[in-house]
């Protein structure tokens, strides 16, 4: 399992359209590792949720501290790997610390990332047999 690290709020103002480009960005190197036959996490993926389960919270309040980075910091104890992806980040780089003190691989491009399946390409209608459509 590979945790991708990258900036949330940096950088951000905390501007809702800009936080969740962020989160797209984890996400869409999430799905290239998929595709490579890994199991990518997001601590995002994992702490939004809460965080709204928990009644929300803005950025960087009580109820964001005492989840956001906790979360991150569970899961990496779970992973095999750290993906550090994107600009400055405090957050992200505090993952790649932890994760090299845990003596997990650390990588800093996906090109870095040895995949473990071929490279598949994604299913179009042009590709799909004439039997599953």
């Amino acid at each position: 399992m590979i945790l991708v690290a990258g900036p949330y709020r940096s950088g951000t103002g905390d501007d809702p359209h800009k936080l969740e480009a962020n989160v797209r960005a984890m996400n869409e190197v999430a799905l290239v590792l998929f595709r490579a036959g890994h199991l990518p996490v997001t601590g995002e993926a994992l702490a939004l949720p809460l965080l709204e389960a928990a009644g929300g919270a803005r950025p960087g309040d009580a109820l964001f501290q005492e989840v956001f980075h906790p979360v991150a910091e569970r899961l990496l104890s779970r992973c095999d790997a750290v993906l550090r992806i994107g600009g400055p980040s405090e957050g992200a780089d505090m993952m790649v610390a932890r994760a090299r003190e845990q003596g997990l691989d650390v990588y800093g491009s996906l090109a870095a990332v040895p995949a473990l399946v071929p490279a598949v390409p994604a299913l179009t209608p042009a590709v799909v047999p004439p039997t599953a459509r």
